[in-house]
């Protein structure tokens, strides 16, 4: 099995060095793991602003349009889920899966409810468009900010985590989450701890996509069941992808 995690953004070392140790411990012995970001130039280093978001869609649409032939999934490592029903329609028989759907859905198998720790206010209509639009909004008890920036997760390790412990427990005390949901793939490695001093689930963000994508690559290979390309699935035409040069 093969699965691609794509890095929206310009790499930040010390995140993806923590990327690939969380993912290398959770991966199969049988899956074999790439992670890709943006090269250097004038490409964003985060994601905090949904025009920066605009920016790098193009890039994961063609990412995964020319990479899906060698994969049997692809991960796109954003909790914004952005680029996702894009790129989708462009992903053959390849899986797609993203942070936020693949989190909340895991976290309604697990509680009745749930709370996201975000990195800051910015980020919260977005997300909450999304987890309305994924139809687990009833269930969404609070999104509480943590007032870090994406970089500083993993950088000022002992601080995110004095942060998400403080916030963690308003969500359960205060708010009645049954599950704590990270609500950042940079968040990754701190659940552990976490659910052992909060007494709840909490779903890291990377691994949620991660291990989805091994699920339902595996599903596809025995049960046959690769993405629908009908209707709302219907993808572009190759002939006018070719013509155009579109990828």
């Amino acid at each position: 099995m093969r699965i691609l995690w794509i890095d929206p953004i310009v790499e930040d070392r010390i995140y993806v060095s923590a990327l690939r140790k969380a993912l290398d411990e959770a991966r199969r012995p049988d899956t074999e793991l790439e992670i890709i970001s943006l090269p250097e130039g004038p490409a964003p280093r985060h994601l905090r602003y949904h025009a920066y978001e605009a920016l790098v869609m193009g890039d994961i649409v063609r990412a995964v349009y020319r990479q899906a032939p060698d994969y049997d999934a692809i991960v796109i490592g954003c909790f914004y889920d952005l680029a996702l029903r894009e790129a989708r329609e462009v992903s053959g028989r390849a899986i797609v899966t993203a942070p936020c759907e693949a989190s909340i859905a895991i976290a309604g198998q697990l509680g009745n409810t749930f709370s996201v720790l975000v990195g800051a206010d910015k980020a919260i209509p977005k997300m909450r468009e999304n987890i309305r639009a994924y139809g687990y909004e009833r269930r969404l008890m609070s999104m509480r900010p943590l007032n870090m920036g994406v970089l500083e997760f993993q950088a000022q390790a002992e601080r995110t985590m004095e942060v998400m412990l403080r916030e963690g427990r308003k969500a359960v005390e205060e708010d009645r989450a049954e599950v704590i949901v990270l609500g950042c793939s940079a968040e990754v490695g701190f659940h552990r701890t976490l659910q052992e001093e909060l007494g709840v689930p909490v779903i890291d963000s990377a691994l949620a996509p991660f291990k989805l994508a091994e699920f339902l690559a595996e599903t596809a290979s025995r049960f046959g069941w690769y993405p629908s390309r009908r209707w709302g699935s219907e993808p572009p035409p190759e002939d006018e992808i070719r013509e155009w040069g579109l990828f």
